[in-house]
């Protein structure tokens, strides 16, 4: 069963260790650079392994936007051994789950982006109820979703 941990000292190497298809490089950031990231906005966010059992299978962040305010997925990815087992779907159910016990501040605006060429991704966060705001950076689309 697909569940989250915080990253923390005991399991950040195991992050550092996870891997894309060479293809999907260019699709999403490492957890290295993510993880610096997490220490620079350590107060609005949250980096997660994603686990089925006690192995991490994939890495996503969440952070909040006190400017906006909304809830932002950075970064979600599945290691290249572990794709295609619905793992990210799952991942995506608990995320979102996380972001519903508000714990950085009130919204119930959730965004993330995805490069326009991540078929495989975008259809995910569409059939999850996510659509596009029509707003593009670069080769990214972004998307949200109101939450009840």
């Amino acid at each position: 069963m697909i569940h989250l941990r915080k990253i923390t000292e005991e399991n950040f190497i195991d992050a550092f260790n996870l891997k894309l298809a060479p293809e999907q490089e260019r699709f999403v950031s490492h957890p290295v650079r993510s993880l610096a990231q997490a220490y620079v906005y350590r107060e609005q966010c949250q980096p997660f392994g994603i686990y089925e059992g006690d192995a991490m299978v994939g890495y996503v962040m969440v952070i909040y936007d006190y400017d906006i305010p909304e809830y932002d997925i950075w970064h979600m990815m599945i290691d290249e051994s572990n794709q295609h087992r619905g793992y990210g779907s799952a991942a995506l159910d608990c995320v979102l789950d996380y972001i519903e016990t508000k714990p950085f501040g009130a919204s119930d605006r959730v965004a993330l982006t995805c490069n326009k060429d991540n078929a495989h991704a975008l259809n995910l966060y569409k059939r999850k109820g996510f659509t596009e705001s029509g707003a593009v950076y670069d080769d990214e689309i972004e998307l949200f979703l109101m939450m009840q």
